[in-house]
């Protein structure tokens, strides 16, 4: 199977998974997504902050995590936002809004992931579109492949390579992305761990 194929395939199973549509069922499922790793996930800068008070439409709104690390609502001006989880975000802001709001009731949803710098996964070198990637629950490198759009022309699959930090020491794990995409050889679709570092050179003329 070609890269293409695999592409297509991935796409499929994605869209299967997720509830592919534009009703509402499919929107309350991703509300769902997010309410489920509210408990673990750690916001990060560049993460996209849906911010609801209940019975107060006025001061509810989705807003970014700025590059600080903090963010402005109606109301609450500068908030710390990274490192902590959607929850704890969440009482935080129901305190500052407690001088306003008899009990307020927030709840944080977040629409657009990007994480902490630690649980990136950041693809450097021969990549279609090198970038750092959030990290996601049984992420694997053809998840990474198709993030970033395959490979260049120029680029060296075979001599790929993950960089891993494992008990305090920095670990190589060679992977070979031509014979994912180009064979097929899903032996090499391994899984992806948070602050993963995948290089591609370039191939040798």
């Amino acid at each position: 199977m070609n890269i293409r194929g695999l592409l297509i395939t991935s796409l499929i199973a994605s869209f299967a998974l997720s509830g592919c549509g534009s009703s509402g069922g499919a929107a309350m499922g991703d509300d769902a997504e997010s309410s489920a790793i509210a408990s673990q996930y750690i916001i990060g800068p560049g993460d996209q902050l849906r911010v609801f008070v209940w019975e107060h439409p006025d001061v509810s709104e989705t807003v970014p995590v700025r590059p600080d690390g903090r963010i402005s609502t109606p109301l609450v001006e500068d908030m710390q936002a990274v490192g902590k989880t959607p929850n704890q975000l969440a009482r935080d802001i129901e305190t500052a809004l407690s001088e306003f709001i008899r009990s307020p009731t927030v709840n944080i949803i977040v629409t657009g992931f990007v994480g902490t710098f630690e649980t990136q996964i950041r693809v450097v070198g021969e990549a279609a579109v090198p970038q750092a990637l959030a990290y996601r629950r049984n992420m694997t490198l053809l998840d990474v492949m198709i993030a970033v759009g395959g490979l260049t022309e120029n680029a060296s699959g075979n001599r790929a390579k993950i960089i891993r930090k494992r008990d305090g020491q920095t670990v190589e794990i060679r992977v070979r992305i031509n014979g994912l995409l180009n064979s097929g050889d899903m032996s090499e679709n391994v899984l992806m761990q948070p602050g993963d570092v995948l290089i591609i050179p370039e191939s040798w003329l």
